[in-house]
């Protein structure tokens, strides 16, 4: 009798807590022991007395045989009890954490969303090493040494992949791999220097490569949710989330110098190894490649750029058709900005116009020095087709929007009189 008031002390107890999941719960269960072995000692003697019971007739013994008897009584009953309550307290705990393990997490619905969106996405994600041929100053034996890396995506199923053009810099050969950890050797397709742009090609079989879905960048809007994906510091497919910050930023190449116009700025993390990964809108699709960060210790500093698909969409068709971007130039060098400030004039300054160039066939002036070396100052553009140019940005900005064998009006300042020459632009991919 005593071992089931005891029991049923304890499931009445255990009914009042909560299921046990954590150590906190299990040691607040340890602490209930102690009242629950008080309140079954207080019991005992009520136990005890109903042992009278009419119908039990126990033989006539000595004094010493029965209290020994009792006492051993007592001890079985209170080795019961104690067992009989610690197999509770354990059952209580198994069936917990079985619980525990075999609940599903839930998540919110934004949450799932994410995760729905990086698990369809990274197979399109690539992780890109550049290697270059070093020779060994013993042996003489040449090595391929990896001299950085960065993050790709998959453009197509033909194997075309886009990255950027400062991530293949340098490289005399390039490995790719895919998310499911295998590698391929890439061949260059092309690249455009001016906008960090470049696409390789690899030999891997169709049912591997999952072209990852092209958006549009023209609609974007400050405050909107935005998904990184790519290699931080070699860590293969990490995500980072964000919103666009601000829009039609204008960053440099680090290539060239040439600016790129339209960027998008994001806080989403981008730190060095992501440079070449895609950009995602909610939807999971692609609305620009992480290409720069503005840092001062060269981490995150939640000021990212990504070069916009419309922008990467025209070059990249262009480098899988010809291998080259057709841009149209003007044919000259022209000096530094601030040493057309120092001169106290705004617009462009021209230092050189080859002859066989389109500004030299029509006539334009380059700087040059006299007999007596006086520096004779060239033409100073400063408008074409009527859009002012107040530097070198300005001047290929409006080159951008304009078409490889179109006509522009450009205005110049010679001397001390302006004049407006017709400069037929021609297509050549490393000068102005």
């Amino acid at each position: 009798m005593a071992a089931c008031s005891l029991i049923s002390s304890s499931t009445s107890s255990s009914q009042t807590l909560p299921l046990p999941s954590s150590n906190s719960t299990i040691l607040s269960l340890s602490r209930s022991s102690s009242p629950r072995t008080h309140h079954t000692n207080r019991r005992t003697p009520c136990i005890a007395a109903s042992s009278s019971h009419p119908t039990y007739s126990p033989a006539p013994e000595s004094n010493q045989t029965s209290f020994f008897t009792k006492f051993l009584d007592s001890c079985v009953v209170f080795c019961t009890s104690v067992a009989l309550s610690l197999s509770v307290f354990v059952t209580d705990v198994d069936t917990a954490a079985a619980f525990a393990v075999a609940t599903p997490r839930k998540l919110q619905t934004d949450e799932l969303a994410t995760v729905r969106l990086f698990q369809e996405n990274t197979p399109s994600v690539l992780y890109i090493t550049n290697l270059a041929s070093r020779q060994d100053a013993f042996t003489l034996d040449v090595l391929e040494v990896p001299q950085g890396s960065g993050s790709g995506f998959v453009w197509d199923k033909k194997g075309h992949v886009v990255t950027n053009y400062h991530v293949i810099r340098g490289a005399s050969d390039l490995r790719v791999t895919l998310a499911d950890q295998t590698t391929y050797d890439a061949k260059v397709v092309g690249f455009d220097q001016d906008k960090d742009v470049a696409v390789l090609s690899i030999d891997a079989p169709k049912d591997k490569l999952r072209p990852i879905p092209v958006g549009v960048s023209a609609d974007l809007l400050v405050g909107q949710k935005v998904f990184a994906i790519g290699n931080p510091f070699g860590l293969d497919h990490t995500l980072t989330t964000g919103v666009i910050s601000g829009l039609r930023r204008e960053i440099s190449s680090a290539a060239t110098g040439r600016p790129i116009q339209d960027v998008i700025q994001t806080d989403a993390a981008i730190n060095p190894g992501n440079s070449g990964g895609p950009l995602l809108d909610s939807s999971g699709s692609l609305i620009g490649v992480n290409t720069a960060i503005y840092s001062p210790s060269g981490a995150s500093s939640g000021v990212g750029f990504s070069i916009p698909v419309d922008t990467v969409s025209g070059i990249v068709e262009q480098l899988v058709q010809f291998g080259k971007v057709t841009r149209p130039i003007l044919g000259i060098k022209f000096a530094p900005d601030q040493s057309t400030e120092q001169l106290g004039v705004s617009g462009v300054l021209v230092l050189d116009a080859p002859p066989n160039g389109p500004a030299g066939k029509a006539g334009m002036l380059s700087t040059k020095r006299d007999a007596y070396g006086r520096l004779i100052l060239g033409d100073i553009i400063t408008s074409v087709n009527g859009k002012k140019v107040a530097n070198g940005s300005d001047l290929y900005r409006i080159l951008d929007q304009c078409e490889v064998g179109e006509t522009v009006t450009v205005e110049v300042l010679r001397g001390d009189h302006v004049e407006k020459i017709p400069v037929l632009l021609e297509p050549k991919a490393d000068e102005t």
